[in-house]
């Protein structure tokens, strides 16, 4: 066994890299279920599943929605899981469960396009040795095959960004337009995933600039439009009368809103690098990453622009990076070998050298297998899930340790809010009496039958405090949150992925009212 991978990964090493990167992204389709974050679940699955159930208080004016302005979201990403929804639900496939696992198997194979291209960029400027160095690392890396087959946009993009890059690079030679253009095309499909890739783009643009290519301009330039005019432009002039109206609206939110959500200082991004390519590789990389600016620009200036700006940025969120992170590797990984081979100190202390890869590995081992299959947000998708069998009316969630309630994943309950039913918060602004006033106001046919109570804090004086409006308060369900969940909430208790308990409310507490 030893002795036929030695072979393939001196004669066949992309195709063993892309084996190592499928089996462990499969891996994480099959076992890796829940979401990552809240907008890989409630940005893009939430929403597409809205719409097949003709839904559209998320983001679209039909159907008498209050909508009446765009919300700074690209409709293309959803809108391709709206289809795919449809397609599986014409097929009969209503499980939500086997439904992400459809997804999940999707983006798995789509990901393994950042290793191969990748790799192919990274062999055409160092040869094999660096290539099966970059391909390895974003195969094997421990985030990636977990993050490989989540929702999130900053993932998604990556192969649209990496697959002109390409095109580019191999291009220069021969001129062709017809590359340029394509790279062009793609290059727009990844600013309708993710907006902020138009600073890869205009980084590329860039480059081609500075080296006076241009027919190689006018070329990616058209592609570019054209794409972008055909999937942002022509859509938003449908829905909102106005092209580009989602990309705008997105720009104005985020010029008058920047210190809203999570900010940090400059050194975040540097920092959080560092530690996630793990040392002492990380640090390596960026020796290597600002060695061969000049080098090879293409690798640089657009991922360089795309860091400075979301390092100068004040909303600063682990996840906005990481379209940075392929071209790090990238150009960090051949800068980092070509000093290594002229450096006298490294080719006196090989052992060293491989002592520091030997550890790398080392560190990276245990938490690629754990994360990989990590359950994540556990108890709220499997609190849903719980109630997807149940006869529910109206649902009172007990977050009363806040200010307000996690949003729970509806759609792991089939069942959306519409007339028939909704959702009635207990919270800090928003106690037990308010919520009791908010139900007695209903028509009884939706008094609330169910309460969830997120996390363990408090729960005995928060039940006790609900029992006094529903006396017949009773415990039903009790569910965990996964074992990654938990290491988070230990390291960080802002990650509030805790135990969750579903009470029952019976009707008779309703017969004197």
């Amino acid at each position: 066994m030893i002795k036929t991978i030695k072979k393939y990964w001196d004669e066949k090493p992309l195709l063993l890299i892309l084996i190592a990167a499928a089996f462990f992204r499969l891996l994480a389709a099959v076992f890796s279920k829940g979401y990552g974050m809240h907008d890989d679940h409630f940005l893009v699955i939430e929403i597409a599943q809205s719409w097949v159930d003709r839904c559209y208080e998320n983001w679209l004016p039909f159907d008498g929605s209050s909508i009446t302005y765009p919300s700074g979201h690209s409709l293309f990403y959803p809108g391709l899981h709206f289809l795919l929804f449809r397609l599986l639900e014409h097929w009969n496939v209503l499980d939500p469960q086997v439904k992400m696992l459809y997804v999940r198997l999707l983006h798995a194979l789509f990901s393994l396009l950042t290793v191969y291209y990748a790799y192919r960029i990274a062999g055409f400027y160092s040869g094999v040795k660096v290539a099966r160095s970059v391909g390895i690392i974003l195969a094997l890396l421990w985030f990636m095959p977990m993050l490989s087959v989540r929702n999130l946009v900053e993932v998604v993009c990556v192969p649209f960004l990496l697959i002109p890059t390409w095109f580019i690079v191999k291009n220069k030679k021969t001129e062709l337009f017809s590359l340029y253009f394509f790279a062009g095309l793609i290059a727009g499909i990844a600013f309708s995933i993710r907006f902020q890739s138009s600073l890869f783009i205009t980084g590329m643009g860039l480059v081609l600039l500075f080296e006076k290519r241009w027919k190689a301009i006018f070329a990616f330039a058209t592609g570019v439009v054209i794409t972008v005019g055909l999937i942002q432009g022509l859509t938003d002039f449908i829905i909102w009368k106005r092209p580009l109206a989602e990309f705008m609206e997105y720009v104005h939110f985020n010029a008058t809103h920047p210190n809203d959500f999570v900010t940090h200082g400059w050194e975040t991004y540097p920092l959080l690098i560092s530690c996630i390519i793990l040392p002492p590789i990380g640090l390596f990389f960026w020796f290597g990453y600002f060695r061969n600016w000049r080098k090879q620009l293409i690798l640089f200036l657009p991922s360089f622009l795309f860091f400075i700006f979301h390092s100068s940025f004040p909303n600063k969120q682990e996840r906005f990076i990481f379209p940075f992170i392929p071209f790090f590797i990238l150009l960090g990984s051949i800068g980092w070998s070509e000093f290594v081979s002229s450096s006298a100190f490294w080719n006196k202390r090989r052992t060293l050298l491989k002592a520091c890869w030997i550890f790398f590995w080392a560190l990276n081992t245990a938490p690629l297998l754990v994360i990989s299959v990590a359950y994540s947000k556990r108890n709220r998708v499997e609190s849903m899930t719980y109630l997807s069998h149940k006869t529910v009316r109206t649902l009172l969630i007990d977050d009363s340790n806040n200010e307000s309630i996690i949003m729970p994943p509806l759609f792991y309950m089939r069942k959306f809010q519409s007339n028939a039913w909704g959702i009635i918060p207990v919270t800090k602004n928003h106690d037990a009496k308010a919520a009791y006033t908010d139900v007695m106001s209903l028509d009884k046919t939706k008094f609330p039958n169910y309460v969830i109570f997120w996390s363990a804090e408090n729960i005995d004086s928060r039940v006790d405090s609900l029992k006094k409006y529903f006396p017949s308060l009773k415990p039903e369900a009790v569910i965990e949150p996964g074992l990654v969940d938990k290491i988070v909430h230990f390291l960080n208790p802002v990650n509030d992925n805790q135990t969750t308990y579903i009470y029952s409310i019976d009707a008779k507490d309703y017969e004197k009212k």
